[in-house]
């Protein structure tokens, strides 16, 4: 799979306790235009898959090319992250600052998916930041990060 480019985005939910949590996934994806819906595949083991599961909602924040550092602090396992990296969109989803465009969710079916497990989350809001038009994509393609550049 390695093989196959994947944008890179961080998705974000809050805990029945009322903690925001936030990880890097690769497996997002567009399914409908009409209604808007996307989806986005979950590990089953992840420690905050019960804020994606019980919540109801979801953000997706597509990374810009100058997030590397951003998608690898939320793919680390353990650590703590402060809310401070977080912002509150319209609808009250966490999102994260200075990515190329977030999409505020709610999920409106769950599938089983081996291991994973697939929310498919209807959008409610969504932004496109002014710096999308100079900034490229963060992308991953043979397990490295590259750059998409922005067409000028």
């Amino acid at each position: 799979m390695s093989y196959f480019v994947t944008g890179i985005t961080v998705v974000t939910a809050v805990t029945p306790e009322g903690q925001i949590y936030g990880i890097t996934v690769n497996s997002f994806t567009s399914v409908s235009l009409e209604p808007l819906l996307v989806l986005i595949c979950l590990d089953n083991r992840l420690n905050g898959f019960s804020a994606f599961q019980v919540g109801g909602a979801f953000g997706v924040s597509i990374l810009a090319e100058d997030q590397e550092d951003v998608s690898r602090y939320f793919a680390r396992r353990g650590v703590e992250r402060p809310e401070g990296v977080y912002f509150e969109g319209i609808t009250g989803v966490p999102l994260i600052a200075g990515s190329l465009a977030t999409l505020e969710c709610e999920v409106v079916e769950v599938f089983p998916g081996g291991d994973h497990t697939i929310f498919l989350g209807a959008v409610k809001a969504c932004d496109l930041r002014p710096e999308a038009e100079t900034k490229g994509a963060l992308v991953y393609f043979r397990s490295r990060y590259h750059r998409l550049a922005a067409q000028k």
